[in-house]
């Protein structure tokens, strides 16, 4: 696919994603949203890539949804259609099975600070600057402003970025527990290589699950988030090698089903008309 607004690569097992509109500091513009939900569907449906690393072009990672457009989105229902649409597009990016980092410099705010709460990691320059800028424009944020954005710093601090619309330095993310790591303004691609040579070390099944059971785990209660657990724990002996249970069909169903055989035809028997009546 052709992108005008974004620069999409891969390289290995590494795609790269870079917003490029970089005299408008990367807002999110229609088409460049629209390009950013294709790029993102082409890592979803990629059984190669496992790591996917966002940026801006021009040493700002993006301000955000681009406001100078915002009288093109329609009415009311087709804004909330649009939302929808914006939301649909974090959650893609939160649900990848592939290891995301988001790697920022400059401004980072609306939108664009949206888009790296979706992201595993974030590593951002010290001289990257974030906030929630949108209430000084009249308007609320939504795919992430009010919503990951408590989940991850809690509500106080979540009402005092969004009430106020300050702009952040970059540490106090970090002390916040919003992003990861601050490096110098130079060293910001640097260590993303970094950081990806040690999750390719990794086996990489095991960061697949790791992602799944903390992402969904964290958004449930304890002991429905430790099923997530025991279920990866058991995958994960698994693929290790130890998958026979002595009471496990081990695929005699499904073979069953497609040779008609005696263990499928006596199940259907038993089952088929039991308590039916």
């Amino acid at each position: 696919m052709k992108f005008e607004q974004l620069i999409f690569k891969e390289e290995g097992d590494t795609a790269r994603i870079t917003l490029n509109r970089p005299d408008a500091l990367n807002a999110l513009s229609i088409k460049l949203s629209d390009e950013l939900v294709a790029a993102i569907e082409m890592v979803r449906q990629s059984v190669s890539v496992k790591f996917l690393v966002i940026n801006g072009a021009g040493n700002n990672f993006c301000v955000g949804d681009d406001i100078t457009e915002m009288d093109k989105w329609g009415n009311a229902n087709m804004i909330m259609r649009r939302v929808r649409y914006y939301q649909n597009m974090a959650n893609q990016l939160e649900e990848l099975d592939k290891i995301t980092i988001a790697a920022v410099d400059g401004y980072c705010v609306g939108g664009g600070l949206e888009i790296t709460m979706a992201c595993d990691f974030v590593i951002a320059t010290e001289r990257a600057q974030w906030g929630m800028p949108e209430v000084d424009a009249g308007i609320t944020p939504g795919w992430g402003g009010t919503t990951r954005m408590a989940r991850l710093i809690g509500r106080r601090r979540t009402k005092e970025i969004n009430m106020l619309g300050a702009l952040q330095k970059a540490r106090r993310a970090v002390e916040w527990n919003l992003w990861n790591r601050l490096v110098p303004d130079e060293m910001l691609d640097e260590e993303v290589e970094k950081l990806l040579e040690v999750l390719q070390s990794k086996h990489q099944q095991g960061l697949r699950q790791f992602k799944f059971m903390i992402n969904r785990g964290v958004e449930c209660d304890l002991y429905t988030a430790q099923g997530f657990e025991a279920l990866s724990a058991a995958l994960t002996g698994a693929i290790n090698g130890m998958w026979e249970i002595d009471d496990a069909d081990k695929g005699a169903g499904v073979s069953g089903f497609w040779d008609k055989d005696g263990l499928w035809q006596n199940r259907r028997r038993l089952a088929q008309t039991f308590w039916t009546d």
